[in-house]
């Protein structure tokens, strides 16, 4: 097990819950019905990842290379994905423009992309 892995994925479930509480009862009320759907897809993909985290790191035993990367990049890509999709689904109670906060989006996705594609490939090589 590395528990490093593990406690990060704990950490972000912790927070999924803590955020999807408050966009389901606080910002029910400031928000639009597509507002809370983006926000809630913000909030899924980070329990999709934490997930994910949780199984790597319960059996990162059976990995024979360093994960600290993937840990790495997995933390950076739900930062720049779902924090980015919090953003622009709270933008309008913020007052923000939307187009510094949309190309954040793609990017923190392309870094999951890579990152999940990184462990095939190490998987894969060994």
């Amino acid at each position: 097990m590395n528990k490093r892995i593990v406690i990060s994925s704990l950490f972000l479930f912790i927070l999924a819950i803590i955020l999807g509480a408050f966009g389901a009862h606080g910002l029910k009320k400031y928000l639009n019905i597509e507002e809370l759907n983006t926000f809630e897809v913000g909030v899924r993909y980070q329990f999709y990842q934490a997930i994910s985290l949780l199984i790597i790191g319960i059996n990162a035993e059976k990995f024979n290379f360093s994960l600290n990367k993937f840990l790495l990049f997995s933390i950076l890509g739900i930062v720049f994905f779902s924090g980015s999709i919090y953003l622009l689904s709270i933008a309008s109670i913020l007052d923000w423009n939307k187009a510094f906060i949309g190309p954040i989006t793609p990017i923190g996705g392309l870094l999951l992309i890579l990152n999940w594609s990184f462990l095939l490939y190490k998987i894969r090589k060994n």
